[in-house]
């Protein structure tokens, strides 16, 4: 079929990500003798840079990986949890009924520093320096700034100007918008990344030793230091119309350290997927899986009506049982082997008929019946409140363009058989004010918590958000095969799917996959303030043409237009058992790339 680009084929190292100079960092690092964990992280501090509106130092990643030298698949998680004085009481004598989108109040610990240093430690080559030299110079040079990075500023311009002036002071120099595809600079933050480097280096010329030490500084040094000050001290308009103060403090953040996780894994077919688990919506993806198998997709054309609304109505039941199953396992028991058995999902798989479904249907798994109940009317309560205050909520362009960014994604394979799928996100502009002397703000990501007691998804203190960050590695014939994922909240785990299934079933190699049109259902309620939901709704690229749509509308989806090339931003890379290595990314945006030699 025709592509927009080439699948990209080679042995040496492979490189995706959503931005042109993060990829081309990355792969730097595997040119100066590192490897693919190198090449993440060098990418990832790009891309806090480069693409600010999406993420930044202060917010989160999830990553799983595969190391050669273990043998093993393994996730790190860098969602950090909700502070200590992050309670239900403290939000609600704030006012609150739900978390803002924005604001101080919507912050939790900054995990993604850490899972970075985590991973260097003990899985990387090159010293630290080396690994963020890229992203200093980018931050202190400048770079050329997106047309999407300017539009946004742009439609935040009034209110930084009137709320955030910290925010004002860094990202509207002069006072002025600054304008798409010329240089953009964020000294303060070259100036923080030179300060951790001078702390670590001063603990000798061991790289782990050096790490170690950068760790302790940003969590436990000057970074957090910052951090509280700010939040003690500002009161920052936040989407509730009014202004708050963080409850993050120094503490919170010299007691949290990223870890190590076994991933969660599905076998299908001749491939074995890992994810996250139910503290993020991986499950969704490998329910959906388990959906699938009693569907022969491999029969249905990949952009045919029939898989699209196969797909569309498997994935409303996995989101279903999100909604009410999902939560950090270290506070509430997650019936996860349940939901992924056969069993279930063989009664489940009974629900997908030849309408679209309207209603959120979770599952019942034995035992948690009264979960079950009181969650789907929490939801019902809570999508009203939901409902009003995105109907009362400030009206003005500027706030309505805060409500939030994205995420970005990375993909690296390397030639020895390492290999690393990430989704940082979080800590855009949008989400706090800047931190003046540290050239970045905090993220957003406690907005997915609810404020009433007793829910999988209850605000807690030291609880970690039901993050939607989903990155995705794939086994073949029980080797490690294949990394992707793409930004995109509630979207993410349905363009991965897409992806894989395309792939899995009709044979596309990676851009063919990506390059095919997409779709996605906001049937379930957003993990986003003000928690909307929209039953029966698929937005669908216009490309799959006007049968497809036609069939889909009569099938009783609520049929959502979208132009060609505007969903999904995918990336991917893989390796055969052979040692050719494969990468993929998105025309969409006109910015991901992949490289591979």
């Amino acid at each position: 079929m025709f592509t927009t680009r080439p699948e990209l084929l080679g042995t040496f190292g492979a490189v995706a990500t959503t931005h042109w100079l993060a990829s081309a960092a990355g792969m730097r690092m595997m040119e100066l003798g590192g490897n693919a964990f190198d090449a993440g992280a060098a990418s990832a501090f790009v891309l806090q840079v480069v693409e600010p509106h999406l993420v930044g130092p202060g917010g989160d990643v999830p990553i799983v990986f595969h190391s050669a030298r273990t043998g093993r698949t393994e996730v790190i998680c860098g969602q950090a949890p909700a502070p200590a004085g992050a309670t239900i009481e403290h939000y609600k004598r704030e006012g609150l009924e739900l978390i803002p989108g924005n604001g101080l109040l919507a912050t939790v610990i900054p995990g993604s520093f850490d899972a970075w240093m985590l991973l260097l430690r003990d899985h990387g080559e090159l010293q630290l320096r080396t690994v963020l030299e890229p992203a200093i110079h980018y931050a202190r040079h400048g770079h050329p700034l997106l047309p999407r990075v300017s539009d946004t500023i742009g439609g935040l311009a009034e209110f930084f100007q009137r709320e955030w002036p910290t925010s004002a002071a860094l990202y509207l120099p002069n006072g002025a918008v600054p304008q798409a595809r010329k240089l953009f600079r964020n000294t303060p933050l070259a100036d923080t990344w030179e300060r951790v480097l001078r702390e670590a280096e001063s603990a000798g010329a061991d790289r782990q030793a050096q790490i170690e030490r950068a760790r302790d500084t940003f969590y436990r040094g000057f970074v957090a230091e910052s951090v509280e000050r700010f939040a003690r001290n500002t009161e920052a308009m936040d989407q509730s119309g009014r202004r708050h103060r963080g409850v993050i403090t120094a503490d919170d953040m010299a007691n949290w350290r990223a870890d190590y996780e076994p991933s969660l894994a599905y076998d299908y077919g001749d491939f074995r997927v890992h994810k996250i688990g139910p503290w993020g919506q991986g499950p969704v993806f490998l329910q959906t899986l388990a959906l699938l198998k009693g569907f022969d997709l491999g029969a249905m054309g990949p952009a045919s009506a029939d898989f699209v609304h196969t797909l569309t109505e498997a994935m409303k039941l996995a989101f279903a049982d999100r909604e009410v199953y999902y939560g950090d396992p270290r506070f509430v028991d997650v019936p996860v082997e349940h939901l992924l058995s056969e069993g279930y999902n063989a009664e489940r798989r009974r629900l997908i008929g030849a309408e679209a479904s309207r209603e959120l249907r979770p599952g019942t798994v034995p035992g948690f019946e009264a979960q079950v109940a009181r969650q789907m009317a929490a939801l019902d309560r809570l999508s009203r409140i939901g409902a009003a205050s995105a109907a009362n909520e400030p009206t003005t362009a500027e706030m309505r363009s805060a409500r939030r960014g994205d995420t970005v994604h990375i993909d690296a394979v390397d030639r020895h058989g390492n290999m690393m799928a990430a989704m940082p996100s979080g800590g855009w502009f949008q989400s706090s004010p800047v931190i003046p002397e540290l050239g970045f703000q905090l993220n957003s990501r406690a907005q997915m918590f609810w404020l009433e007691e007793g829910l999988p998804t209850s605000l807690a203190p030291g609880k970690r958000p039901r993050t939607t960050l989903t990155p995705t590695l794939a086994e073949k014939d029980g080797k490690p095969y294949m990394v992707f994922g793409s930004p995109g909240g509630d979207q993410q785990e349905q363009w991965q799917l897409l992806l894989f299934l395309r792939h899995a079933h009709h044979g596309l190699n990676l851009q063919e996959a990506i390059d095919h049109p997409m779709s996605h259902t906001g049937h379930f309620p957003s993990s986003f303030y003000p928690r909307e939901r929209r039953p029966g709704n698929l937005t669908i690229e216009e490309s799959f043409g006007e049968e497809v749509l036609a069939d889909l509308a009569r099938r009783g989806h609520d049929v959502e237009r979208a132009p060609a090339w505007t969903v999904g931003r995918l990336v991917a890379a893989a390796r055969d058992a052979d040692g050719l290595l494969h990468a993929a990314a998105t025309p969409r945006l006109m910015q991901a790339y992949a490289i591979a030699r």
